[in-house]
């Protein structure tokens, strides 16, 4: 059993420290209440493709394995370390680990990278003792979102799917018929299932962190928020577009969508108020930057060209923020460790 932390760290830290069978005693000072500190904070960014920004284009690690991360040169922490650079706070950033595809447990565990590419070490590999800050998102890759997609659409079970992981739950039920299968005995048991596994592993995530950087502010990123109320928004395509922003995924399936980014949204918040971190929450941020708000959307379509390109062919954005809702993001976190920081 884990109690609720609302404790100072040091007690948070002995809580991580039984709860990942190891003996630590420590007695760890809080930081007084004051100003953003003046030397640079020692920052670590984690998480998946979210993070990584996928579909921004260029990439860095271009010239090795982590390449296939598809992370961008300028994601989100970037953009967000630069902004709060501009307010006076100083991120010394000590690594982003971010990549495209990663699990919560590839936070502790090695990550296989697509076509055979070699594998990344785990990312809590990153975390030093005197790491101060740790910020990113994972979950969605865990829940299965993108099996859920394919479920949904029968052209992502095909080569337009090619690069994005997952297989639908049940092939030989056809995508139109996807909200009833949701719905279904079936449906809502893998769900349940998949949800307490999602729950399971940020606890752990979140433990770890504790346990490895002692000192450091934890701070779990939500993601945005892709389907709008009002679905009628998405059968008309964005300027510029021929594809409606879900392709060919029924309107009756599209309130789905969004009530499993809705549960998993407060998965996240849960476990890191019960684990004592910060929680940003773009969900409830982001309802008038769905993939179905036109000119005014932070989501790529998803079948939608993003700026990335594979042997001179588009990739599509599958339904991750475009440089709008990159900066959406940037913004939010920003906001977010500057309260942090100045508490």
């Amino acid at each position: 059993m884990r109690k609720k932390t609302t404790t100072p760290r040091a007690r948070r830290l002995a809580a991580a420290a039984v709860a990942l069978g190891s003996f630590l005693a420590l007695a760890v000072p809080a930081a007084p209440a004051g100003a953003a500190p003046a030397d640079p904070v020692p920052t670590v960014f984690f998480g998946d493709s979210y993070t990584a920004n996928f579909g921004i284009a260029p990439v860095n690690n271009m010239d090795n394995e982590r390449g296939w991360c598809f992370q961008a040169t300028e994601n989100y922490p970037a953009v967000a370390t630069r902004s709060l650079a501009d307010n006076g706070i100083t991120l010394d950033v000590q690594s982003d680990v971010s990549c495209g595809g990663a699990l919560v447990e590839h936070f502790w565990k090695e990550q296989q990278l697509p076509f055979g590419a070699g594998t990344l070490p785990a990312q809590q590999d990153a975390l030093k003792e005197d790491t101060q800050l740790v910020v990113g998102g994972m979950g969605g890759n865990t829940l299965g979102f993108t099996s859920i997609l394919k479920q949904c659409s029968a052209k992502l079970r095909g080569d337009e799917g090619a690069l994005l992981p997952g297989y639908p739950l049940d092939p030989d039920k056809p995508a139109g018929e996807c909200r009833e299968f949701f719905e279904s005995e079936d449906g809502t048991a893998w769900l349940d299932y998949q949800f307490q596994r999602v729950e399971g592993d940020l606890e752990e995530m979140l433990l770890r962190m504790s346990y490895l950087a002692p000192d450091a502010e934890r701070v779990l990123v939500g993601y945005p928020r892709l389907v709008p109320k009002d679905t009628t928004q998405c059968l008309t395509a964005a300027p510029g577009q021929t594809e409606p922003p879900f392709a060919d995924i029924p309107q009756d399936a599209l309130p789905v969508l969004d009530q499993v980014q809705k549960r998993l949204d407060d998965v996240m918040k849960k476990a890191a108020a019960d684990d004592g971190a910060d929680f940003v929450d773009l969900y409830d941020h982001t309802g008038n930057n769905t993939a179905c708000d036109g000119a005014d959307r932070g989501i790529g379509g998803l079948l939608e060209n993003s700026k990335l390109e594979l042997l001179g062919q588009p990739i599509p954005w599958y339904a991750h923020p475009n440089e709008k809702g990159r900066d959406i993001q940037a913004q939010h976190v920003a906001t977010k460790i500057e309260q942090i920081l100045n508490r």
